[in-house]
Order: C-alpha cells, then structure tokens, then sequence
C-alpha cells in the first residue's frame, strides 16, 4: 500500500501502535488530497468477545425489573382432604374436587414466579469497557465485518468516511440523501427502509411496533449537529462525547458503516486522551 493512501499508517517505533489514515472527503464525494491521522484506538485488535459483553452489559443496565403479585393464584378458599383417601394431595377448592392454587393446577400460583428483586445487571471492569470501545472503534475500518453486519458498501470504498465538517451544515433530508447517494451508499439506507418490519402481538401498544434494521451511523463533533440525517431509516446521529460501544455494534456485532466528520474525529481524540473537551 502506498504511503499516504487510504488505510496507510504512519511510521511508529517498534512494539507501538501504529496511527493509521485516510483521505479527507469532500461533500462532492470525491476523496482530497490531505489525509486524517486516526487515533491509537482504531488501530486496537479485533475483540468481538468483549465488544458483545459491553454491549450486553449496557443493554442490561435498562431492563426495568418486573414480578408477579406475591398472592398471584393464591387467592382461593382451598383445603386439603389429607392422605388415603385414593386421590392426590392437590388442593382442593372447598366442598368441590377442582383442584386450585398450587403450580399443576389451572389458574394456580407459579413455582417459581419472577421476582422485582432480581438483579439484571451485568458488570464489567472498566479497563475492558475501554478496551471493547476501541475494539469497536477499529471494526468500523473492516469492510469484511460491515458486510457480514448486512451493510452494502462499495468494494472500493475505504472505511471509515471522514468527510468536511460542512456535512454538519446538512439540515435537510434532500440533502443528506444526495451526500449518501454521492458517497455510493445510499443503498444501505434503501436496504433499513425496505426491511421494516411491523410486529404483533403487545409490542404495537407498548411503543416499539416496529423492527428497523440498522444502517450508516454519522458521529458528529456536538449535539444538534447534521439533523438532516434523522429522518432516514435505519440512520443514527450521536456526538463523539457520548458515542458509545453499542452505537458503533448494535447488538454485539461489530463494524457498523460509520461516517465521521473531521471535527467529531478530533473530538472524539481529546475524549480518548483524556483532554478536556
């Protein structure tokens, strides 16, 4: 690979992490000739055991604890006929032979019924947090994990996009369709909408009815930044001080296509650096 082009790295002592690179893109989508230097971070090993344990782990932290009422089928005048008397020892509502309240009988109690004390959330050290990031951060240079994700991208397209930072300026949505369409992947959007799906069932009553497929990810350098891209489907915008693991794989499966403005890549270095923002 020649030095400078799409996906080089610059010259770093032996046994340091080299800085890889890539072309700056216009809003015309054409590639310029300056190159963008990518954090340390995008450069980490593959770890797709600890991105999915991140991601569990965060998605666990939102599930809200449920039970059952601790008198749930309890609630029936019932006794017991006691032993040799030819029948099981189910008990039974009063002055009758149907059986109530215990687990085998119909309308009767659980077994074991979950309980609003469980604890659903899963830990994980902070140092693996971190690493599972960067691990995230790298996927996003793999188009072999983006397409194994369902994302269509170009064979000659380089990952990830850095574009200008007037994509920010995009405030409508005939705009940032002609950006995607000018950059070839339009389609991965096309792709989101087309396979929407509507579930049945209580999910339609209980605000998540639909099932929308994840597509191109635009990380920018502050909030209320490119909203022109909201209204696409599949299409999440998220500054770089709150981008997170489960942005970059939803689900646990890493490569997400994501396109990065200059700014939010420089943003996003002081955050990994530890700098103020």
């Amino acid at each position: 690979m020649t030095p400078g082009g799409p996906g080089a790295s610059t010259a770093s002592p032996e046994g340091t992490t080299p800085h890889h690179r890539v072309h700056l893109v216009g809003l015309d989508g054409k590639p310029r000739a300056a190159t963008v230097t990518l954090p340390t971070e995008f450069s980490s090993p593959l770890r797709p055991d600890l991105v999915r344990r991140a991601v569990i782990a965060t998605q666990s932290h939102r599930r809200q604890p449920y039970g059952t009422s601790p008198t749930a089928g309890r609630r029936h005048s019932v006794e017991w006929s006691g032993k040799g008397k030819g029948v099981a020892r189910t008990p039974r509502l009063m002055d009758s032979m149907r059986g109530a309240q215990a687990p085998n009988t119909v309308g009767g109690g659980q077994a074991h019924p979950p309980r609003v004390d469980r604890i659903w959330a899963k830990k994980i050290n902070h140092k693996e947090a971190r690493l599972a990031f960067a691990a995230a951060l790298a996927a996003t240079r793999e188009p072999a994990l983006a397409t194994a994700r369902g994302h269509e991208v170009p064979k000659e397209l380089h990952l990830p996009l850095v574009l200008e930072d007037p994509v920010e300026e995009i405030l409508t949505t005939r705009d940032a369709r002609a950006l995607l369409e000018r950059l070839e992947i339009w389609t991965d959007v096309e792709r989101a909408r087309d396979g929407v799906t509507r579930k049945s069932g209580r999910a339609r009553r209980r605000g998540r009815g639909r099932r929308v497929p994840r597509s191109v990810l635009v990380v920018t350098s502050r909030d209320d930044r490119a909203r022109g891209f909201l209204n696409l489907a599949g299409v999440d915008v998220v500054p770089a001080q709150r981008l997170s693991t489960e942005d970059l794989a939803p689900g646990g499966d890493a490569g997400r296509l994501t396109v990065f403005s200059h700014a939010a890549v420089e943003r996003l270095r002081a955050r990994l650096s530890g700098e103020a923002p």
